[in-house]
């Protein structure tokens, strides 16, 4: 009698027969890996690393209030100012690079992974071809799986399998870190000597219902109210480096029990460093521009979530099993929230944004809002009227407050 095969099943023994052919290397211990970090930013991924015990080695980032962050947080680290500078990298077990978002976000440019910001993760490429590093980590915001046909995806695995690498990739929310911050992240994992599903794909809890949140906070975005809001029960949308109306801002909340001028708040700087993951006061300097409210926005926001490279870092010491279904990935399909791939051949996977559930700090745990500075009256009668333009569908009361909101700072 022959064994049916399970959905999938055909594609997976296909799919590992390719993955694990190769005879993999000594893969050696996390706790004693060695890191260079590209696009560091503030260092919100080597961090994550370094707290599971790894070291690292080399930081590279062009954008001096950045660069000055990581020379004082990372004292004994070397920062290089400018990657197509870079000669060659350091010999090093992990490669980072959450390259520049700024032509893939749908708040940035949108002109591609050509773009002249976004084109840089060419310099990857380039170094990696001198010198292959046995694992590359890579952070890109969601809308990479789908600008330009997904084209920006196409070009990372191409690239990659030119150099022998075997990849896989997951869209992640870092609340699922435990931070009330709704952050949606590509997290790319290329390897020459191990399997990055065991890394990515090995834990799986799956998002949580509604009960999951309280509902004594809801963070928006009070530079929208046209086309978007961003809202996010017990949590904030995505901190961001910039906005809808070209500014670096912090997001709002609506904190429906508290007196009126007190239901429209915004966060501080140091609770948005919390609410990524980071100490409360990570981005303080004492050089005057450094230091700029609007700079330190712009920093935080355009930072990766310190306990999503944790994660990484926790599967690499102690990778997990690949059980996941899987599916055969045609070129015309568009990208899907979880993939894999060798030598030309794609498979998606059947993974949610949440693989773990990290004790979840609810935003009103995070930030005083009782003590929070009101949402300015300008800021607020600008979105209030863009909402009054807009079709989208907002809570009557949440309205009825922001309107009794602007009337009670104008009277004041």
């Amino acid at each position: 009698m022959h064994r049916l095969f399970e959905p999938g099943e055909v594609d997976r023994q296909l799919s590992d027969r390719e993955f694990r052919r190769c005879s993999l290397g000594v893969v050696p211990t996390p706790s004693n890996w060695t890191v260079a970090g590209l696009f560091a930013g503030i260092g919100g991924i080597e961090l994550g690393l370094e707290r599971a015990g790894m070291q690292t080695e080399l930081l590279c980032e062009w954008w001096e209030p950045a660069r000055s962050v990581l020379e004082h947080r990372f004292p004994d680290v070397p920062v290089e100012p400018d990657v197509r500078e870079l000669e060659q990298l350091p010999p090093v077990d992990l490669l980072t690079a959450g390259f520049p978002c700024t032509d893939l976000s749908q708040a940035g440019r949108m002109k591609g992974i050509t773009g002249e910001a976004s084109g840089l993760v060419g310099e990857v490429f380039r170094l990696l071809r001198d010198r292959r590093v046995p694992w590359v980590l890579l952070e890109n915001v969601r809308n990479m799986l789908v600008l330009d046909g997904g084209h920006a995806m196409d070009f990372l695995v191409e690239e990659f399998e030119s150099l022998g690498y075997r990849w896989a990739y997951r869209l992640v929310d870092s609340r699922f870190t435990g931070v009330a911050q709704r952050r949606q992240r590509v997290i790319f994992l290329a390897s020459l000597e191990g399997d990055p599903r065991d890394v990515l794909f090995a834990d799986e809890a799956g998002e949580p219902d509604e009960s999951y949140y309280r509902d004594d906070a809801f963070g928006f975005y009070w530079t929208e109210g046209l086309r978007g809001l961003g809202w996010a029960r017990d949590a904030v949308p995505t901190l961001k480096g910039g906005s809808t109306i070209g500014i670096p801002s912090p997001p709002a909340i609506w904190h429906p029990t508290a007196p009126i001028g007190h239901r429209i708040v915004t966060p501080s700087i140091s609770e948005a460093e919390q609410l990524q993951g980071f100490p409360a006061g990570w981005t303080q300097q004492s050089d005057a521009v450094s230091n700029r409210k609007g700079t330190r926005w712009k920093l935080v926001g355009n930072a990766v979530t310190v306990g999503v490279s944790e994660w990484v870092a926790g599967r690499l010491a102690s990778p997990g099993s690949f059980e996941s279904e899987v599916r055969a990935l045609p070129r015309s399909t568009p990208w899907p929230k979880a993939a894999f791939g060798i030598n030309g051949k794609r498979w998606s996977v059947d993974a949610s944004m949440w693989p773990i559930r990290g004790k979840y700090r609810h935003l009103g745990d995070v930030v005083d809002l009782e003590a929070a500075t009101p949402l300015s009256t300008r800021a607020a009668a600008g979105f209030l009227e863009r909402a009054g333009r807009g079709s989208l569908r907002m809570d009557p009361q949440f309205l009825d407050d922001l309107a009794s909101h602007v009337d009670k700072l104008a009277a004041a």
